[in-house]
């Protein structure tokens, strides 16, 4: 495994890219509620903001928001790791999880629609809006999507890695 140094930015927002150990495992939304517990449990003592998440099948995204003074991201990614397999069971997770430490507005606005865009891109869905796992569904709520954001498909937003 490469040594590297993650970015720690207390009160900082940031970008996670965090996958199963088996790619062709459907075991987050077979089971997104332990998945749910797992991020409630975690986020009672230890507080952070969700700006974005989805869930597909065999990884997830998130943007996380943590309060001012903590950068602990990774000690909160190991205890909702450690809660989903104490309840699913079995070697889940492939070890770590990727992060990018967001740097603006535009960075943070790329990243939150990369996000709600991932299972359209993953070609689950014809319309972003058709994914239940999303935070999308909120920021419709919200006013800061419409419903029909993307239309049919991806060809009016540019979906590569941010």
């Amino acid at each position: 495994m490469p040594n590297y140094r993650r970015h720690h930015a207390p009160g900082g927002t940031y970008f996670f890219t965090v996958t199963l150990a088996d790619r062709r495992s459907r075991a987050l939304i077979k089971h997104v509620e332990a998945l749910r517990e797992a991020v409630r449990r975690v986020q009672q003592p230890r507080p952070f903001h969700i700006d974005a998440w989805v869930v597909l099948p065999d990884h997830l995204h998130a943007v996380w928001t943590l309060p001012e003074g903590d950068a602990d991201y990774s000690s909160r990614w190991r205890e909702i790791k450690k809660a989903f397999t104490r309840t699913v069971g079995g070697s889940v997770w492939q070890r770590g999880f990727w992060e990018h430490t967001l740097r603006d507005e535009r960075d943070c606005a790329a990243h939150i629609d990369y996000v709600h865009i991932n299972p359209l891109k993953h070609g689950l869905v014809a319309r972003v809006a058709d994914w239940p796992y999303s935070s999308f569904h909120r920021a419709v709520a919200q006013g800061l999507y419409p419903v029909d954001w993307t239309g049919d498909g991806a060809a009016d937003i540019d979906v590569g890695d941010p």
